[in-house]
């Protein structure tokens, strides 16, 4: 048998090119607020927020509001990417954030749009998606056309900076406490996304890291010497690359007996209209045998050259499974199997978890269970608050392993947008004349 593996190249794409952008008005600066009412609220402004007022914007739903820690659509989700140093999406070209059934102009469009802006070898990955082949899409590319959503579909103008505080639904309308300002609307849309995974407590008593460990999101200090990084997954690939071309050496703790590699982080069959039916299709226990099974981590094949050749020549050195047992002062990590890891700094990638809406939702109407919300399966609702919705990684089990991805947040917009819309079309109440 013939294996193919990708070249490493694939992964260097240029970052902060200048592309051509649509005029738009400025988005609410940090101390601005919004009205006290709207139809729709958003919260959280990454790809699934900006897909659900892409969606809604289509079914002429234009009063939304959108919340945001950032204040900048898709903001948090490119300071993580440039933090890992990341230049290309696991994501294949078809996979965006937009709207199904309408005339938009999709990620393919927008790409071949600025040919001229593109690498010889970016090029050729759209010939690839072209031909229904798998295909490596730049961030720069990407970045720039979640930046031609957000002015195409008013999004700017309608985000705003906030932390939130607390989502309070009664029979009627959804109120949503922010830090600055309360808004009363209509309907809800949770966009929460995923948190990383904390370390546990064993490792070093709890609370904050020993000096020299961080996590993946959080600055790494820079200069050479020997860096341990923890984790399996595609941010741990990211870290150890960027570590090695600082000159560090790696050592790289792995729990399972070997790394996993695949094109995207779950199996391509759940992407497909055939793959959510096979979800579909199993009671509960069944899906979370499959979550279990299909949401490990995995890195894209392109590392794979990259980090077989530095473990040949030394530079990584691979603790395949390891489990870490204690990190202690001097970043001196104990491994289960008793072996001692000396180094100066040391990243965790532990995977992140579903935000479900706990904290935000009072715990009787998210009706969390194994971790997920309860949620009906046609609108994504929640259960027990019918006018709160989920796009997102926290609807994975009525969507299968896929509702993490950007194609599964597109999915999910379909029928929360579709849901919200019909909602507000039938809630509202017609004026009669002379009434």
């Amino acid at each position: 048998m013939i294996k193919f593996v990708p070249e490493p190249h694939l992964l260097e794409s240029p970052r902060g090119r200048d592309w051509p952008r649509l005029a738009a008005p400025a988005s609410a600066g940090p101390g601005a607020a919004p009205g006290n009412s709207a139809d729709v609220v958003i919260v959280g402004a990454g790809p699934a927020g900006l897909a659900v007022a892409s969606a809604l914007w289509h079914h002429g739903v234009r009063d939304v509001v959108v919340l945001d820690r950032t204040g900048r659509p898709c903001g948090r989700f490119f300071d993580r990417i440039d933090r890992l140093g990341q230049r290309v999406l696991r994501s294949p070209y078809e996979h965006h954030p937009g709207v199904e059934g309408y005339r938009d102009c999709e990620l393919l469009d927008f790409a071949r749009l600025h040919w001229s802006r593109l690498t010889r070898t970016e090029r050729r990955e759209i010939r690839m998606a072209q031909a229904g082949h798998r295909s490596v899409v730049p961030v720069d590319v990407f970045e720039a056309y979640c930046d031609h959503l957000v002015t195409s579909h008013h999004v700017a103008e309608n985000t705003w900076q906030a932390s939130v505080r607390e989502v309070l639904p009664t029979a009627d309308a959804v109120t949503v406490r922010a830090n600055r300002f309360t808004v009363t609307a209509q309907h809800a849309v949770l966009c929460l996304g995923e948190e990383r995974r904390g370390a546990p407590e064993a490792w070093w008593g709890g609370g904050t890291p020993p000096p020299g460990v961080s996590y993946w999101d959080e600055p790494v200090a820079g200069g050479a010497g020997r860096q341990i990084v923890v984790g399996a997954g595609l941010t741990a690939a990211h870290l150890i690359t960027g570590a090695l071309e600082a000159g560090r050496q790696v050592h790289w703790v792995v729990r399972e007996p070997g790394e996993r590699y695949q094109c995207a982080d779950v199996n391509a069959s759940f992407f497909r209209p055939e793959g959510r039916a096979r979800f579909d299709g199993v009671d509960r226990a069944g899906r979370l045998e499959l979550m279990r099974r299909h949401r490990r981590a995995s890195i894209m094949f392109e590392f794979r050259p990259l980090l077989e050749r530095a473990e040949a020549d030394g530079r990584l050195v691979v603790h395949r499974g390891e489990s870490v047992k204690e990190i202690g002062e001097g970043v001196v990590c104990r491994l289960e199997s008793g072996r001692l890891v000396e180094a100066d700094t040391a990243v965790l990638a532990l995977g992140t978890t579903p935000s479900s809406g706990a904290g935000l939702l009072p715990p009787d109407l998210v009706g969390e269970q194994d971790g997920w919300p309860d949620l009906d399966e046609r609108t994504l609702r929640y259960t027990h608050a019918p006018r709160v919705s989920v796009v997102g990684a926290a609807a994975a089990l009525m969507l299968g392993p896929a509702a993490r991805n950007i194609d599964g947040h597109r999915v999910a917009t379909a029928r929360v947008a579709a849901a919200v819309a019909h909602g507000l079309r039938h809630e509202r109440v017609p004026v009669v004349a002379g009434v």
